[in-house]
């Protein structure tokens, strides 16, 4: 007499505890990652009467685009920052920034900061 095992019903796998790990997977990564950092520029505030500390020959720089004027003039970075050390008697001397048309406000960030890292300490945002 030969005995036969009751034939198993084969069982389905349960997706719900595998949603519940990707589900707290997806929450720690949106919890610990970082989308971007935020930078603070700090700018210079003059008083009403900024027309008394500005003294020298004008130093006016203009940013249209990708391009740069320092009075006018087109010229590449660079170059119109040793102009610029040609212009000014000393490092706290204003210096006049203005966006033109098609100006970006990363273009404007790329210059004020390397004006700074010229060691202009008085980067003066005009509209």
């Amino acid at each position: 007499m030969e005995m036969t095992l009751p034939q198993r019903r084969r069982r389905r796998p349960s997706l719900t505890p595998m949603i519940d790990v990707v589900f707290l997977l997806l929450v720690f990564f949106m919890l610990a990652s970082q989308f971007g950092k935020d930078q603070a520029v700090t700018l210079p505030i003059l008083g009403g009467d900024a027309s008394a500390k500005y003294s020298g020959p004008p130093r006016l720089i203009t940013v249209r685009g990708d391009t740069v004027l320092l009075n006018g003039a087109p010229m590449e970075l660079t170059r119109a920052i040793k102009n610029l050390q040609t212009l000014t008697t000393k490092p706290d001397d204003i210096i006049v920034l203005r966006g033109g048309e098609d100006a970006s406000t990363q273009n404007m960030l790329d210059v004020f900061s390397a004006l700074q890292g010229a060691g202009f300490s008085t980067v003066v945002m005009v509209e």
